[in-house]
């Protein structure tokens, strides 16, 4: 989906246009809008006095006026004193949405001052630029052409007199683009999106940009000791990449983006159930975060050096795939007993975290969709962080709050350390049910040496099999704004 995003500085009763949306709180109309209404024949009083409209979180209410504009939706924000940025960038992503169902092509949005709870003008065009690319997602590149296609939503436009505000509109523009490409590659079938293909995804991604891409092939990661990546990988035909991006718009310490890329999991020996095992596709949705957060730096170019680490594999069961009593020797040197073959992730990871030492860094993030128990913990609304930085976990908090992709923390008490203590070895690689999400996270902190460090777990997040009123089921892109709002602030 390529979206063209525009700031106009016009009136809406003054604005032609196939779909006008409002953004508004609860309560009455606001009076910037009298002219409007007017315009419109008095149908939005009606819509709002009759009781049909009242503002509600996600609610809707459409009108057919004669006026500039074919068509005015509104678009309810909820409580005035819950508006702010997470609401405006909610409501374009509703707007988006409609538009795209109704096939209006482009799409105009307006917001009531209540609405946005004294955000700047730069942070209303960031979070609405977001929340246009994020709702207007769809993916039918794989679907038989529909005889009557109705037209993608092509271009929006923000109703904001302000023209201070361009600035947030191109930064929310590169953000949601980088999540609307994180989506693209997170949506194909296993099949399709390989470790091969992921390493050529980030070789086009380095060309289109100019920053450097190296993609060290089974033969590289096997001169490099990287054997908990290779562990995972001997069980399918599709051959290990470990990949490696770096963007330098500044010389300095940089920040480790690192994204686990598992881009089938079938659980290997230790086979998962068959149902929802399609959804296993997603398990690489730690590397499109990196991939996406990469598209974003090459639009913004920020003063920041980042490099993007994605270990990639495919987990399946076979005659050479590895097994549950397994030791496996890391590229740290550490070994690890293998005890389920289905907590695989932290493997490929503990490999990548121990390469991230030759960079000296400023600090190192990781995300993954590690787990299923953090979904136990935090449903499907927040992702986990864990790390050894209690600074660097509160950066990835507040870029979450302002980003609109939650995290919180889970604590790593030493009691937790003692589950992955192995007989044999010098750590094992699950240390069972209970507190699943925490012990992955101090099996990870075994690799995480000489620098700061947080994990993040999005295996909640990812994707939904659930579509409201914003985006459709699917992948979501998850960590993409996360890591956009941390890299920005850090770059100020």
């Amino acid at each position: 989906m390529s979206l063209e995003l525009a700031l106009l500085a016009v009136s809406p009763e003054q604005h032609a246009t196939p779909l006008l949306a409002l953004a508004m709180p609860r309560g009455p109309m606001p009076p910037e809008w009298t002219a409007l209404d007017q315009a419109t024949g008095g149908a939005l009083g009606r819509l709002i006095g009759s009781g049909d409209f009242n503002g509600k979180r996600d609610q809707t209410a459409l009108a057919y006026p004669d006026g500039h504009a074919t068509r005015v939706l509104l678009v309810g924000t909820g409580k005035p004193d819950e508006g702010g940025v997470a609401a405006v960038r909610r409501a374009a992503a509703v707007a988006a949405k409609r538009a795209r169902i109704m096939g209006t092509g482009t799409l105009s949005l307006a917001v009531a001052p209540g609405a946005a709870g004294g955000a700047s003008p730069a942070d209303i065009a960031r979070a609405a630029a977001e929340g246009f690319h994020f709702g207007g997602w769809h993916y039918a590149a794989l679907r038989k052409p529909p005889e009557d296609p109705k037209p993608d939503l092509t271009r929006a436009e923000l109703l904001l007199a302000d023209q201070a505000a361009q600035h947030g509109l191109t930064l929310g523009d590169a953000i949601g683009a980088g999540q609307t490409f994180a989506r693209e590659v997170q949506v194909l079938p296993g099949s399709q999106c390989t470790p091969t293909y992921l390493g050529n995804v980030a070789g086009e991604l380095g060309r289109r940009h100019g920053f450097g891409v190296t993609v060290l092939d089974r033969a590289a990661i096997e001169k490099e000791g990287m054997g908990a990546l290779l562990a995972v990988a001997q069980g399918s035909v599709q051959e290990p990449r470990f990949i490696v991006l770096e963007y330098k718009g500044a010389d300095a310490a940089p920040v480790v983006l690192v994204g686990k890329g598992v881009t089938f999991d079938t659980g290997g020996i230790s086979i998962k159930p068959a149902e929802k095992m399609e959804d296993m596709k997603y398990d690489m949705s730690g590397a499109a975060a990196v991939l996406g957060t990469f598209e974003m730096l090459g639009r913004v170019k920020p003063k920041l050096h980042v490099i993007g680490l994605i270990p990639s594999a495919e987990n399946m069961p076979s005659g050479t795939a590895y097994r549950p009593g397994d030791v496996v020797k890391s590229h740290l040197g550490k070994t690890i007993e293998v005890v389920n073959t289905d907590a695989e992730g932290r493997l490929i990871l503990a490999d990548a975290l121990s390469w991230a030492r030759r960079y000296q860094p400023a600090c190192v993030v990781d995300a993954a969709t590690l787990t299923g128990a953090v979904v136990i913990a935090l449903g499907h609304t927040a992702a986990a962080v864990m790390g050894t930085d209690e600074p660097l976990i509160a950066e990835l908090r507040a870029a979450g709050d302002r980003a609109g992709e939650l995290v919180w923390p889970l604590p790593m008490f030493e009691e937790y350390h003692d589950l992955i203590k192995s007989d044999i070895a010098d750590m094992k690689n699950s240390g069972g049910r209970p507190g699943g999400s925490i012990t992955a996270g101090w099996f990870l902190r075994e690799f995480a040496e000489e620098y700061p460090w947080a994990h993040v777990d999005i295996a909640g997040t990812a994707y939904t099999d659930r579509e409201d009123a914003t985006r459709v089921r699917g992948p979501t892109g998850m960590g993409v704004r996360l890591f956009g709002d941390f890299l920005l602030a850090r770059a100020g």
